[in-house]
């Protein structure tokens, strides 16, 4: 296990982005820094050193967009909608199906960079979730005398 996957606690952050009133400095690098597994050094590439000019520019959502891009090359903004004072954001790994066959992970919040955020992080979770086994691997034991024989009974 990395030690970016042990350090990574989705409740407690998704909590954070949820109880937040607007993006933040250093809730956005603490999103950076819990959250981000393919992201390199900040300021040790192109890609890295435009986050970090959208993040000085506090230009929020640009830069939840490029994480994004950066961190989830295989998802994509399905839908983002305002509706009833908040911001509705979907993110699919298969945005041209239809919505009733699409698993689209979805989140919401007032403020559109911590709703696009809110779903990145539950994107990331599910990624956790996913590269852990349900069941431990055991590798099997090879006897030196063990052959195997055909049973079938051919006549």
């Amino acid at each position: 296990m990395t030690a970016a996957l042990r350090h990574y606690d989705p409740p407690s952050l998704s909590k954070r982005l949820r109880n937040a009133h607007a993006m933040t400095r250093p809730l956005i690098f603490d999103i950076i820094e819990h959250a981000c597994r393919r992201l390199p050094p900040l300021g040790h590439s192109e890609r890295t050193a435009r986050i970090m000019r959208l993040i000085d520019a506090e230009a929020w959502t640009d830069a939840a967009l490029a994480l994004m891009a950066i961190e989830l090359p295989l998802w994509q903004v399905r839908r983002i909608a305002y509706d009833e004072g908040e911001w509705h954001c979907a993110l699919s790994r298969e945005r041209e199906l239809p919505d009733w066959l699409d698993a689209a992970v979805e989140a919401h919040h007032a403020d559109l960079a911590l709703a696009l955020l809110s779903a990145f992080v539950e994107v990331q979770a599910l990624a956790v979730e996913m590269s852990r086994p349900s069941v431990p691997s055991v590798r099997p034991l090879l006897y030196p005398l063990y052959e195997p024989a055909a049973c079938d009974n051919f006549g």
